[in-house]
């Protein structure tokens, strides 16, 4: 490091941007989420032509949730235009597209949707693989992947390669991480005493706790595990219970003696219950939604972008400076590496997680020396290994984005309040 000093890009951009003038102010945009529904009949259905061949040629109904595709935890009342009471636990659908038109579900054939650098919003419980265990307030749930599904082979069920944490599987070990909640919908297809009886029900939200990889029953390849836990404000379907989940303490499961890559959450978790309130809630800011402009009407799209970065103050602009380079958000605990990269650093941490710093050999039955493993900085080929060992939170930039975040705070208080009494005043 003293021999080959690196410049902190964050902290240039952000001494350059302070040191700007200010922009004008202007009048702050309203931006929504724009569903395009005008093409779209009001029920979900199949071509008469799909039907007869079975192949899954489908057309998705018009959607009646005001949410983007990405938006984690429940559906409130606030973004059902139609019903003004948000997505019930217990609802019930024919299938999956009906699902998917109440935004409880947003893929009407795989079982887990979202993002590998984002998180997953919802999985679906529909007897995909064998080794899934459905225990009601919480159920142990087997990753995507492992499969040969070229051609055809949509209903292969033979494991012919292991799982890995990635696509898919990355996304939902991410929402463990953070802890973020997945909304989870049962099908009447699996085989349990808490599937749906007919068609697809919504179960409410749970969160992961644990993942891990472990050979799986056909007893050959691996499988990435969850494990998930019920923690919703309305009562289970299956229960005769007027309120909903309390804290529980985790099941033994069994297979964590047999498992690797094992992953738990060492943080906070963002979605958790508060004891003050007696309810789930988020503790921590939820993830703001990737399809914020992209959902726009387009001819709003433009403006509101413009609008947008007219009216962002220094503050704002400052924090997303010292933007994590992994999650994209405002780090927590940052952490600058040899190659003066920023990081959170439970993603830093992460993002290496169950990787070695020597990695033993051996050949023909004798042991080799141990390799040194090189674990690669996320933005550039510098080898970090030894810095992950005991990495340490930068207290000076971790200072500038909590004072930040107190000022930017106050302003928007400021900003809510004058607008609640310029309502007053045009109600008078």
């Amino acid at each position: 490091m003293v021999r080959n000093p690196r410049i902190n890009s964050a902290l240039v951009s952000a001494i350059r941007l302070a040191k700007a003038p200010k922009p004008a102010a202007a009048g702050a945009p309203k931006v929504h989420h724009f569903v395009r529904n005008e093409d779209r009949p009001d029920k979900a259905f199949r071509t008469e032509r799909a039907v007869r061949n079975r192949i899954s040629n489908a057309s998705c109904g018009k959607i009646f949730v005001t949410i983007p595709s990405d938006h984690f935890g429940p559906i409130p009342a606030e973004n059902d235009p139609r019903r003004n009471q948000g997505v019930l636990v217990g609802e019930t659908w024919n299938n999956r597209l009906d699902c998917k038109q109440w935004g409880a579900h947003s893929e009407h054939i795989a079982g887990i949707a979202g993002q590998s650098k984002y998180g997953a919003q919802f999985v679906a419980l529909s007897r995909g693989y064998e080794d899934d265990e459905d225990h009601g307030e919480w159920f142990l749930y087997t990753g995507s992947g492992g499969r040969d599904l070229s051609g055809n082979k949509r209903t292969n069920k033979e494991q012919t390669f292991d799982q890995k944490f990635a696509n898919a599987n990355e996304a939902l070990r991410l929402s463990c991480k953070m802890g973020y909640p997945v909304r989870v919908v049962r099908s009447e297809k699996k085989c349990t005493a808490y599937a749906s009886a007919k068609g697809v029900r919504y179960d409410g939200v749970y969160r992961i706790e644990k993942c891990w990889r472990k050979v799986g029953k056909q007893g050959v390849f691996k499988m990435c595990r969850y494990l998930f836990v019920r923690c919703d404000n309305e009562a289970a379907p299956w229960t005769s219970d007027e309120h909903g989940d309390r804290p529980r303490s985790l099941p033994n499961i069994p297979e964590l003696e047999m498992a690797t890559d094992l992953f738990e959450r060492k943080e906070n978790p963002s979605w958790d219950f508060d004891e003050s309130d007696g309810r789930w809630k988020w503790m921590k800011p939820p993830p703001a939604s990737q399809k914020a402009l992209n959902a726009l009407d387009p001819n709003e799209r433009k403006s509101v972008r413009k609008a947008r970065s007219s009216t962002q103050t220094v503050r704002e602009k400052l924090l997303k400076e010292f933007s994590c380079q992994i999650c994209r958000q405002v780090m927590s605990l940052p952490v600058t590496t040899p190659c003066a990269h920023n990081f959170c650093k439970p993603c830093i941490e992460g993002r290496f997680v169950g990787q070695t710093v020597m990695t033993e050999r051996s050949k023909g039955g004798r042991t080799l020396r141990a390799r040194k493993t090189i674990m690669n900085c996320p933005c550039c080929p510098t080898d970090i290994s030894d810095f992950l060992q005991n990495p340490q939170v930068n207290r000076d930039i971790m200072a500038v984005i909590e004072k930040l975040a107190v000022k930017n705070k106050e302003r928007k208080k400021q900003s809510l309040l004058m607008h609640q009494m310029k309502k007053v005043q045009a109600q008078v």
